[in-house]
């Protein structure tokens, strides 16, 4: 089957209701669901009833009031609120392509993507359209509507909370859109109408997903609808053979604009759950007053995120009995982190792994086996391999770069068939760039990116095991690895530390020499107060090596 076929295929096996498209998944769970709580954003529960009814009047204004057509490209360009979910869902009944646009890309990323997808629209908050007014004229946007945090919230809390946002917080620069449209006057015009809606085909692509640019230019990843339903299904069908119930109240703070949270968010959906959304997560403080008011029974997070919630002086006075799954994905888990989030919330922590390009789980720990430092066998209907640097597949145990075929591998990427082509093996592998290890009773470790691999005098050091090592040091809140070019051996490892309390280099360098290899023990140790970070938390170690050695 070529990858054409195969992104456009949803397995029977994971797909008992039939389902075409996203969409169709949708109705059918705002059926079933209608008087559940859907999403939860700043106090507001949004009913799967409304959620549905909102979508539909927004498709409805696309349908009649624009001249959009099936296959033209919406940026969404929003934090997590519940006009979100609204936006998508109106978008893809109208039969339009998502473009997830991150709120805090600078006016060059945003006119690069949206020139990139080719975008005729866009959905934009409020507090960041003063970087869309500086580069709209440059791209081919015909369409804007803005909204602001409380629009779909009851008059009077919405027009105190926008208030306080714009005019007393001061979060909201001035712009000048004169072509914008106020969503929520958009939604009202149209209120109570249904569109007519897009028959999409399981092949046709529902989201552009672009790379976070890490090993160069952003580049969009096609993600059809059946990679999305077929990923989703493949989570739910896992997680839902340990608790049916881990889906009640499930706490959301990565960005819904990321592939991570985007499919999870979907996976919640189909079981009828409540999606509680955090707007802005890196507010640990505000995060746990939040937290405080709900019983969760699912945590979606990563990494830095467990260790801030775990360090922070309140966290104790979260909740947890009613906590079913905690998932981790997103970056590698560390047994530090791991070991402390069981200690606080009494919940073993679940580590998957997944790409932009595979929608994005491939493997996932099952939730009654769960094995710390693995990120578990692949996922239903899933195959992968483990290639070294002759593309010949290795034998069980030996590392080297993992590949993977499934129906949630992506159909390529948007306008560059080179590198689509050069990203596939030629028996259609998707080639993740990521080492791994294939361990005998089919559970996975991830070794590290390749690209991030060390090379100290002909010897391999994997960042991810270092940091691994550095992390279990009492004092030490989170560190990162990377490798430092050396006259004599190529490369030395430097690392950087956040730490509790003063710590010196030699004590950092004495407890990495009796857990580790010489070569592997850092030589170089800058410590520092934070670690640069992706939108979703991840440590950047790209940033990192463009700082001068010490």
């Amino acid at each position: 089957m070529d990858q054409k076929a195969r992104a456009g295929s949803i397995p029977e096996s994971l797909n008992p209701r039939g389902y075409n498209n996203l969409v169709d998944a949708f109705k059918r769970m705002a059926s079933d669901y209608s008087k559940r709580t859907a999403f939860t954003s700043f106090g507001y529960e949004m009913s799967y009833a409304e959620l549905d009814r909102l979508s539909d009047a927004f498709a409805v204004y696309l349908q009649q009031e624009t001249d959009l057509q099936p296959g033209d490209r919406i940026a969404i360009q929003l934090p997590n609120l519940n006009q979100y979910p609204v936006a998508l869902f109106g978008a893809l009944k109208a039969g339009l392509i998502v473009v997830n646009t991150n709120p805090l890309y600078t006016p060059r990323e945003l006119e690069n993507q949206f020139n990139d997808s080719g975008a005729k629209a866009l959905v934009v908050y409020k507090g960041v359209a003063h970087n869309v007014d500086k580069i709209i004229a440059n791209t081919g946007i015909k369409y804007v509507f803005t909204t602001q945090i409380a629009d779909l919230h009851p008059t009077l809390k919405r027009v105190l909370i926008n208030t306080v946002v714009k005019y007393v917080k001061k979060m909201e620069p001035p712009y000048h859109l004169p072509q914008a449209l106020e969503l929520r006057d958009v939604l009202n015009q149209k209120g109570g109408q249904r569109p007519n809606l897009m028959q999409s085909q399981p092949a046709d692509i529902a989201v552009l997903q672009y790379t976070g640019g890490t090993t160069g230019v952003s580049k969009g990843a096609m993600l059809t609808h059946a990679n999305l339903l077929s990923n989703f299904l493949q989570g739910v069908k896992l997680i839902s053979d340990a608790d049916k119930h881990w889906a009640e109240k499930v706490v959301a703070p990565l960005p819904l604009y990321h592939i991570y949270a985007f499919t999870i968010t979907m996976a919640v959906l189909e079981l009828g759950g409540n999606n509680i959304l955090i707007a802005n997560p890196r507010d640990i403080p505000g995060f746990i007053k939040e937290l405080r008011k709900h019983a969760i029974s699912a945590f979606i997070g990563l990494n830095t995120l467990f260790v801030a919630i775990c360090n922070h002086k309140d966290s104790s006075e979260i909740d947890f009995s009613h906590l079913k799954v905690t998932l981790s994905g997103g970056m590698a888990l560390t047994l530090d982190a791991a070991t402390a989030w069981e200690k606080l919330t009494g919940c073993q922590v679940l580590e998957a792994y997944g790409l932009t390009e595979t929608s994005p789980a491939v493997a996932m720990n099952p939730p009654k086996n769960i094995r710390v430092g693995t990120i578990g066998p692949p996922v239903a209907e899933t195959d992968v391999k483990i290639i070294g640097a002759d593309g010949q597949a290795l034998p069980t145990g030996e590392p080297g770069e993992l590949c993977v075929k499934g129906p949630q591998v992506m159909l390529g990427y948007w306008q560059r068939e080179q590198a689509t082509a050069s990203c596939f093996t030629d028996d259609g592998y998707f080639i993740t760039g990521d080492v791994a290890i294939l361990e005998p009773d089919g559970y996975l470790r991830i070794v590290d990116r390749a690209k991030d691999m060390i090379n100290v005098s002909g010897f391999n050091v994997y960042p991810n095991e270092v940091e691994d090592i550095v992390t279990q040091h009492p004092e030490v809140i989170e560190c990162a690895a990377i490798g430092e070019p050396d006259p004599h051996s190529g490369e030395v490892v430097k690392l950087f530390v956040v730490t509790r309390n003063e710590v010196s280099t030699e004590e950092i360098r004495a407890w990495c020499k009796e857990r580790l290899t010489p070569y592997k023990v850092p030589k170089l140790v800058e410590f520092t107060d934070d670690l640069p970070k992706s939108n979703v938390g991840k440590v950047l170690r790209r940033m990192l090596r463009s700082e001068k050695p010490v």
